[in-house]
């Protein structure tokens, strides 16, 4: 923000033409632009006059008499800071313990532009039925981020149109910017009731919502609790989301779904599912802009990938996050395809998959630190991480006690660039009748460790250590390949060299 005030030092207290411009004089006359313009003119006219000196110089002092005379009660509205933008809204809306309520209440606010909601403490409001609503989403940017998809992927052209039925919530749709205040309460499907999820974001839509569990939501498409489309916002704190369900065939988002841009902090996702044949992301799918914080997530699942959480073609930043006993084909804990996702300070444990127990990378960058990857299992390949053709960064970090009938206990790369800085990968297993690379196993694509440890690893067949076969290996000489079985590198299809070290 510019603090150029204009206009000699020596005038104290001088009103600026800067000032002038934005249209206001001596603080409370309003002139139109007009009028700014053609005072702003005959000043500028006036400062070439000649004895303009003279007639400025009693100006300035007539300003110094005027600023510096004694303070009347009748200036202080004058001197009043102006109220900022905003601060019209109506105030807190507090909502009893009744369902019908919540959805008057939501209805209002929607009306009025927005608002803010409290729910009362500790209340259940359970909701029997949909919400039933004209919806007037006309899908303008929707229709133009399909359109987009369907030019990159041809094949999604194909695709059969959705039945707009099947997106139901059991509250109004979100149009304009609310804020709901839970206070602990519990915001609940009725077990016997059709499926729907909770919340719908529309675009321009802006959802705070904190303080409150959401159970046993179940969409027959994306998002079994919340649903944020491409040009919507949700911001998420200190949630709880239990027992939700999407049925989406191949899209996803047992929790939450976010097309838009979200930030979740402070919350928790329990037992909820991608239920589609490809389902993705059982707590949470991501494909737009994702903020997610000091969050956990604990035995989800999908039938696809990203058991905990699944970026698809989005972009998302994770931080502080538990990741535990999530279960999918891909990505037991999280999955990144075809997307953009950094993951710093983070747990993967003790979650399970087809490829890559703890974590899948496909065609992305999956970009890790200060990661602590532990007792995963993949029955396949990658029982810490996989990573197919992409960029996996992996620095400060612990692969540990990692498990995998197949090829690669600790991590598995293939036609993918593989960066291991200042990391540990020890005490992996590849337990499988086959089974090579306890530690590394690389195919095609590049490894290179830079000041990392691979010991203590295992496998059937040798190498226990770093398997390479068709790719390009690189051990810095600060990084250590030692005490694997039954070797370290012996058996592997590419020299590597410094192995012994």
């Amino acid at each position: 923000m510019s603090t150029y005030q204009g206009g000699d030092p020596a005038r104290p207290r001088r009103r600026s033409r800067w000032f002038l411009a934005g249209g206001f004089l001596a603080g409370s006359l309003v002139v139109g632009a007009a009028g700014v313009a053609g005072v702003a003119a005959a000043a500028d006219r006036d400062l070439s006059l000649p004895g303009l000196g003279r007639l400025s110089a009693a100006a300035r002092e007539d300003d110094r008499r005027v600023d510096d005379r004694p303070e009347r009660a009748g200036d202080d509205a004058a001197r009043a800071p102006r109220q900022a933008p905003g601060t019209g809204r109506r105030g807190v809306v507090e909502v009893p313990c009744d369902p019908a309520k919540l959805v008057a209440a939501l209805v209002t606010a929607n009306a009025e532009g927005g608002g803010e909601l409290r729910l009362a403490p500790k209340c259940r409001y359970t909701l029997a039925d949909a919400f039933q609503e004209k919806d007037q989403y006309d899908g303008g940017i929707r229709d133009a981020r399909e359109a987009a998809d369907a030019a990159e992927t041809p094949g999604d052209a194909e695709a059969p149109p959705r039945n707009p039925a099947d997106d139901t919530a059991g509250l109004p749709v979100i149009y304009q910017p609310i804020t709901i205040d839970g206070a602990g309460a519990t915001i609940a499907r009725d077990a016997q009731a059709a499926a729907f999820r909770f919340f719908t974001v529309r675009d321009g839509g802006e959802l705070t919502l904190r303080d409150v569990e959401l159970h046993n939501g179940r969409s027959a498409i994306e998002g079994g609790s919340l649903h944020v489309v491409h040009g919507a916002t949700a911001v998420v704190e200190r949630v709880t989301v239990t027992q939700s369900t999407s049925l989406s065939p191949e899209g996803g988002g047992g929790g939450f779904f976010n097309d838009g841009n979200m930030v979740v902090t402070d919350s928790t996702f329990i037992g909820n599912s991608a239920a589609g044949a490809a389902g993705k992301g059982g707590g949470l799918l991501n494909g737009g802009v994702l903020t997610l914080k000091r969050s956990e997530f604990h035995r989800n699942s999908a039938n696809a990938y990203g058991g905990g959480l699944g970026n698809y073609r989005g972009a998302a930043e994770v931080e502080g996050v538990s990741f535990t006993q999530n279960s999918a084909v891909q990505g037991g804990g999280l999955a990144s395809f075809s997307a953009r996702t950094k993951v710093f300070d983070t747990e993967l444990l003790n979650n399970t998959a087809q490829i890559g127990g703890g974590a899948a990378n496909s065609d992305a960058v999956l970009v890790m630190r200060k990661m602590t990857i532990r007792g995963n299992t993949s029955t396949v390949n990658g029982g810490g991480i996989s990573t197919v053709k992409g960029l996996t960064p992996l620095d400060d970090s612990v692969v540990d006690g990692n498990t995998t009938h197949g090829l690669g206990g600790g991590i598995y790369a293939e036609k993918a660039n593989l960066l291991v800085r200042g990391s540990d990968v020890t005490r992996n297993e590849a337990v499988g009748a086959t089974s090579k690379g306890g530690g590394i196993y690389a195919t095609a694509g590049s490894v290179a460790l830079y000041t990392s440890k691979v010991t203590h690893n295992a496998a059937t067949v040798k190498p226990g250590g770093i398997f390479a076969s068709h790719a390009q290996v690189k051990l810095d000489d600060e990084s250590v390949v030692v005490e694997n079985e039954p070797t370290n590198c012996e058996g592997s299809a590419v020299p590597i060299s410094h192995c012994f070290r």
